[in-house]
């Protein structure tokens, strides 16, 4: 058994290695890419049932944003939306023989975690502007601006363990099993795996949500201080 911290280089540009989390990551970026034009393709007000469907998807995740983040989801699907296909359809990957899914490998994992924390940044500084995005820092007094600037780097590491821990454990212990047992016995473990795949793409994108809709409401509530 290889390292899980391990990659295999597939081919180079130039000096740059190209690894297989990443040819993988590329062609699950095509794969829901023509998946969602096709999808969204021919759209009218009287849906057939792709458009039905797929209308169902948008709204429980608008809905969900809209219980969790307690503000109008349209900003904010588009983002949340991509995160959680993607991670879902690169847990999911595993499916496919000889695929290793890319949030096995940390790189995946913390190239997700820095955009959710460029976007917190993001959007916490469009509800409130630049100086009140900066004052929920200091708040609720200035002494703990440390802390609070920790936090803000520890949930970042956080989303990175997690998602790192609970999927590469499960390529991990399924490929253990595979090779002491044999074919057909780790396809209980799969269907597992599976479950839990579907399970952290979830959590990553709601604690996506609580990261953002904190930083929102933070902001916002910061301005209008400023405003009395």
């Amino acid at each position: 058994m290889e390292s899980p911290l391990s990659t295999k280089t597939v081919f180079s540009i130039g000096p740059v290695p190209i690894t297989q989390p990443v040819v993988v990551t590329w062609g699950l970026i095509a794969f829901l890419a023509l998946a969602a034009v096709f999808l969204t393709r021919r759209l009218s007000l009287v849906p057939s049932r792709r458009q039905a469907a797929v209308e169902l998807v948008v709204d429980a995740l608008a809905n969900l944003v809209r219980d969790t983040m307690r503000v109008e989801p349209a900003p904010y699907v588009a983002l949340l939306g991509t995160i959680f296909l993607f991670i879902l359809t690169a847990n999911w990957s595993s499916l496919v023989p000889g695929i290793e899914p890319p949030t096995a490998h940390i790189e995946t994992d913390a190239a997700l975690a820095i955009i959710v924390f460029f976007a917190v940044i993001y959007f916490g500084i469009r509800a409130g502007g630049v100086v009140a995005y900066l004052k929920t820092f200091a708040q609720p007094t200035i002494l703990m601006v440390p802390l609070n600037v920790v936090e803000t780097f520890t949930r970042t590491f956080s989303l990175i363990v997690r998602l790192f821990g609970n999927v590469m454990s499960g390529v991990f212990v399924i490929g253990i099993v595979l090779s002491l047992a044999g074919l057909l016995v780790p396809i209980p473990l799969m269907a597992l795996d599976l479950l839990t795949g579907a399970v952290q793409a979830y959590i990553f994108t709601v604690l996506a949500m609580v990261f953002i809709g904190g930083a929102v409401s933070e902001a916002r509530g910061s301005h209008q201080n400023e405003r009395k």
